[in-house]
């Protein structure tokens, strides 16, 4: 019997942790408490292929349209392939999905050709989801470590062979023959964004410290309708899947002059379009009209929204609410296989924190809880045989790479300590929406490199949590400034206003390395 260290409790995390204890050893870490990750507050579904009238080939096509002609196929594939099964699995986990009598309630989302969003409790399918994997993994045993921040991994002989840990009680080092990275996107490098205040990037943040690739970093998506309120509270896709369309502050509806598919475009080309109208009218939200569909229909289908929208006065039955854009989802991360093997031995890479190229430069809606569960089951079904083998990012091997960046660390960095001011956390993050958000600028992004290059973090002798967390943040900033400097073209939640249009020559990855010492 082997050990195991999972980090993350979100989806992936969890899946991991359930499926690897039935033959090893594992060690689920988590930062906060095991239900508070991105999964728990997802809202929109989880995509598969369930009906009759829709087919596996049709769900692989509008993955790959959405993804701007970028994703891996191969990982799309499997993602598409495998999900019906990985949905079985959550059905065996005590997941009660949504029915109309016999048959599951289809949801249709964004970009999708065919309803095939599953949900549960409406609007709850993360949490519900969650909740059963939380008591799934209480039964079998495994060693959970909640409120327990990863500072590093420790790598010996170019292989993981341990994790550093941070709780309550200090510092500790927990052995590992493998490490399951799941600890989710980084969504607090923005101003405005739908992730809980965790989603820090702590566990890419360290795998890069220990020498992992680290890949399609300048693809961030910003989900098009975050309630225009302090939390950017995420008002589903599911909400314009089901009729209501977005309108300007004189009531007219603008997306059909943008995409054929109005309201229902890619999510990029949704928030892009949302965020235009907002500057023409002075930077003032734009209205989501769900007034169409009924106060009972609105109570029913989505409770979650209609009990927050109501918590701050806002009867969305009879008025239209305000949006906007925000940071949701990195198609970036971890570079991976589609075992979810990264550059690193014994390290792996899965959900939001791993890049295995399924999303391509734009993730399809819904398709992240799937990703997540086909993935995880995939690392583990392959541990036996990566415990003595060296792990490979193959997807460059096919596609070949745009470019290679050499990162230094800030631990590296030749400017001394004293010149540099410590990071504040929301300087940083308004820095990031303002010039790497939606529409960026060679010149904004050459200013914000040297704006980061002002900043350190925290002494290591005297960190606290939030300080690890400052630290995490500032190098992905970084991280995420050069890709997006380095990507001279405009695709997918990647958006350049001085190159406008994708550049076919450029459709292969960028990674990101650290500079060697």
């Amino acid at each position: 019997m082997k050990k195991l260290v999972v980090i993350g409790s979100g989806v992936a995390g969890l899946i991991a942790a359930v499926e690897a204890s039935r033959t090893h050893q594992v060690v689920l870490v988590t930062k906060s408490n095991l239900a508070e990750s991105n999964t728990h507050y997802a809202q929109g579904g989880i995509a598969a292929v369930t009906a009759d009238d829709d087919t596996i080939a049709e769900h692989i096509a509008d993955t790959l349209s959405a993804g701007a002609d970028y994703c891996y196929e191969p990982a799309v594939e499997v993602l598409c392939k495998e999900g019906p099964d990985r949905i079985n699995d959550l059905i065996r986990f005590g997941v009660d999905f949504d029915k109309q009598g016999a048959k599951y309630a289809l949801g249709l989302e964004a970009a999708h050709s065919h309803a095939r969003i599953l949900h549960a409790g409406g609007d709850t399918t993360g949490a519900d989801i969650s909740r059963a994997l939380v008591e799934t993994l209480r039964e079998t045993g495994a060693e959970i470590h909640e409120y327990s921040f990863v500072i590093d991994f420790e790598v010996k002989n170019g292989r993981v062979i341990g994790v550093h840990l941070l709780d309550a009680s200090g510092k500790h080092f927990v052995e590992a023959d493998a490490v399951i990275l799941a600890s989710g996107g980084a969504g607090q490098l923005y101003r405005h964004t739908t992730n809980p205040n965790v989603t820090t990037g702590d566990g890419v943040a360290a795998a890069f410290r220990a020498g992992a690739e680290l890949a399609d970093l300048e693809f961030y998506q910003f989900h098009p309708t975050a309630l225009a309120v302090p939390g950017s509270f995420l008002i589903s896709e599911a909400v314009r899947g089901d009729g209501a369309v977005l309108i300007n502050n004189r009531g007219e509806r603008f997306m059909q002059k943008i995409h054929p598919d109005a309201e229902l475009a890619p999510r990029d080309v949704v928030a892009r379009g949302i965020q235009s109208e907002m500057l023409s009218q002075g930077g003032q939200p734009v209205l989501l009209d769900a007034t169409g569909l009924g106060a009972e229909y609105l109570k029913n289908r989505f409770p979650s929204i209609n009990k927050t929208t109501r918590s701050y006065g806002l009867d969305w039955s009879k008025n239209p609410i305000p949006v906007t854009p925000a940071a949701h989802y990195w198609m970036g991360g971890v570079a991976t296989d589609t075992f979810g093997r990264t550059s690193v031995k014994g390290l792996f890479a899965v959900g939001e924190a791993g890049c295995n190229g399924a999303h391509g430069a734009n993730r399809l809606a819904s398709n992240s809880l799937l990703e997540s569960i086909v993935f995880s089951r995939r690392a583990v079904s392959v541990l036996e045989d990566a415990w003595p083998e060296e792990a490979a990012s193959v997807r460059w091997k096919d596609t070949g790479l745009l470019c290679e960046i050499e990162l230094q660390d800030e631990s590296d960095s030749e400017i001394p300590d004293s010149a540099r001011n410590v990071v504040d956390r929301v300087e940083l993050q308004t820095l990031m929406w303002d010039k790497v958000g939606l529409a960026r600028t060679e010149d904004e992004l050459k200013a914000t490199r040297q704006e980061l290059l002002k900043w350190r973090s925290a002494s290591v002798s005297n960190r606290l949590f939030t300080d690890w967390e400052d630290a995490n943040l500032l190098i992905l900033s970084r991280a995420v400034t050069e890709a997006a400097l380095a990507r001279q073209e405009s695709r997918g939640g990647h958006y350049r206003l001085d190159y406008p249009q994708a550049n076919p020559e450029m459709a292969k990855p960028i990674t990101i390395v650290r500079k060697a010492r």
